[in-house]
């Protein structure tokens, strides 16, 4: 993010609830565009910003893909980046990133076979996963419609239990209907939903949002009855969800977003039921609408009632059993 956005974000700061609580961060990004960085310094940063964040996974983002070689085989690029870094933090004592999750094109097919295992190859200790967004929606065209549905890519899907992969699944809450198809077509496939689902509060879905309420908790009913998704919690700061939190004079502070979140959280979390559900910061992205210690701060608040074995399950222990991490990165 840039610099004005940067103090902006410095207007609303808290100190850490309860901040010995172990945490796992299950998704975040390394990036540097034009604009926008968020590598090694930026993630040390959040990380060290007053929670006991004692382990994170990386989720693809299309950074440092290879730029010749074949095409299918690009992607790759971006596990071989994500090791340096996690190598690196191990080295410097710092070790944060325990898992890796990349992109393989699963349209391939069969095919997808070589990319899966030069992945693996690349991170042999921390690649979990693969995702490949296929977020669509009528005005948002940049994907094909009903690509979970496609018989390539279910036969690219297959072939992620033969390298006990998990996939990552980004999308709308429209398409939780096909990922609950999908789910139950590959029953001992480990499916993650993404951002509690992508409810969108924009574009088409601006000023509907009783009526998008009502339709997303149709789709994560199906998608919470398939017993091999589990869900990440957490997303509600991107700018597609509607909430305008970046368009305010000051960033909303842990009791206003905690207020936001728990129609929607605690009734995710009701479907799934603890053991199948992750809190997530999604950042940098969610760094749109709040800083990342005031977000753990919300997710505290949202949960002060729970037992202590439910706030493990939500805030580490799901996330390292899922993705399979170790206490070592």
């Amino acid at each position: 993010m840039t610099q004005q956005h940067d103090q902006w974000l410095a207007l609303t700061v808290e100190e850490a609830i309860e901040p010995a609580l172990p945490i796992c961060d299950p998704h975040h990004h390394l990036w540097d565009r034009p604009d926008d960085r968020y590598l090694r310094e930026e993630l040390l940063a959040d990380t060290g910003s007053g929670h006991n964040i004692v382990q994170t996974v990386f989720v693809e983002c299309r950074s440092a893909y290879r730029t010749d070689g074949p095409e299918a085989l690009r992607p790759v690029g971006e596990t071989v980046f994500v090791e340096e870094v996690a190598e690196q933090l191990a080295r410097d004592r710092q070790g944060l990133i325990g898992g890796i999750v990349s992109h393989a094109d699963l349209t391939l097919g069969a095919a997808v076979d070589e990319v899966l295992e030069a992945h693996l190859a690349a991170s042999p200790r921390r690649f979990r996963g693969i995702r490949h967004a296929t977020a669509w929606d009528a005005d948002v065209t940049n994907r094909p419609p009903h690509l979970m549905m496609d018989s390539t890519f279910r036969k690219g899907f297959a072939r992620l239990q033969t390298h006990n992969l998990s996939f990552d699944a980004w999308l709308f809450h429209p398409q939780m209907v096909e990922l609950a198809d999908l789910a139950q077509a590959f029953p001992q496939t480990t499916i993650v939903l993404d951002h509690i689902g992508g409810l969108r509060g924009t574009g088409i879905y601006a000023g509907k949002r009783d009526e998008t309420f009502q339709e997303w908790k149709a789709g994560l009913d199906a998608v919470a009855a398939c017993p091999n998704v589990v869900c990440k919690v957490g997303g509600i700061g991107m700018t597609a969800y509607g909430f305008g939190w970046g368009e305010q004079a000051t960033p909303p502070g842990s009791l206003e977003i905690a207020e936001a979140m728990k129609p929607y959280y605690l009734y995710t979390i009701e479907r799934f039921g603890v053991d199948r559900c992750m809190f997530e910061s999604n950042f940098p992205v969610d760094n749109a609408s709040y800083s990342y210690g005031v977000m753990w701060n919300a997710y505290k608040r949202l949960t002060a009632a729970f037992s202590a074995a439910e706030r493990a399950a939500l805030f580490h222990d799901t996330a390292t059993r899922v993705y399979r991490l170790t206490g070592e990165s």
